[in-house]
């Protein structure tokens, strides 16, 4: 049997790939099982640095499976997608969403629990819970105006349009966007220049800004020196790792 979300360990981190291509990854109940399996046993999988979700085939994903609402699906508990995507969220290293073709509604919302999007020039974003009648349950209210800012957030709720990759670029919906023939090998380099850093910095790091999010500047940085998780175990590895670069004439 086809793993809706498949999982494959490359060096030092993890794709997640969405994996229903035959119809265009929309999100059903099963998905979030598998995705929310795989969240579990990331979290304390410390061979992995990065986790990466995409989508199988020709997009990320169109969305929320729209004939699994109209048939009444089955959830396990009020609260449980959004649960899931919490968990997704809280992971103790980065999550990044690499987006391509179609990112609607529920699978932008999926999207939106990743730390980073970076989306290839032919995605095509769009929030279309109005367009449904519809209301957000699994985080979009709370995320997207976090993102881009709550007019911008009211603008796309409202309207239900789609954006281009550029757009979401200049909103601060996604962070760069790729030609998509280079989409692969951009992802690839990405996570690879994240785990050849400190996973001990990456955890601390998510943990500091999660606190510190919508605090006043200055209880931010009473908190940053407070709370501070020091230094990690690799620290004088890497130190030590550089200043020999150094000492043979070379430079960060």
């Amino acid at each position: 049997m086809t793993d809706l979300v498949s999982r494959t360990d490359r060096q030092g981190w993890t794709l997640l790939t969405l994996n229903r291509p035959d119809k265009l990854n929309a999100l059903t109940v099963e998905m979030f099982r598998e995705l929310r399996r795989h969240v579990v046993e990331l979290r304390d999988d410390d061979g992995v640095g990065c986790v990466v979700i995409r989508g199988a085939g020709r997009c990320f994903s169109a969305g929320h499976d729209l004939s699994s609402i109209a048939e009444g699906e089955e959830v396990p508990s009020p609260g449980w997608h959004s649960e899931t995507l919490r968990m997704l969220e809280r992971l103790p290293k980065p999550v990044i969403a690499a987006v391509h073709g179609h990112c609607y509604t529920g699978a932008l919302e999926v999207a939106l629990a990743a730390d980073l999007i970076i989306a290839a020039d032919n995605a095509r974003f769009g929030d279309t819970h109005a367009k449904w009648a519809l209301t957000p349950v699994w985080g979009m209210s709370q995320r997207l105006p976090r993102r881009v800012g709550v007019a911008t957030a009211k603008r796309l709720m409202f309207t239900a349009e789609t954006i281009d990759a550029d757009e979401a670029v200049r909103i601060g919906l996604a962070e760069y966007t790729v030609p998509y023939e280079r989409f692969d090998a951009e992802i690839e380099a990405l996570a690879g220049r994240i785990t050849a850093n400190s996973p001990f910095t990456h955890a601390a790091v998510k943990r500091l800004l999660e606190a510190t999010d919508g605090r006043p500047l200055d209880a931010g940085l009473q908190w940053e020196v407070a709370e501070s998780e020091g230094v990690g175990p690799d620290m004088h590895e890497r130190i030590a790792a550089f200043t020999g670069r150094s000492q043979r004439g070379e430079t960060r």
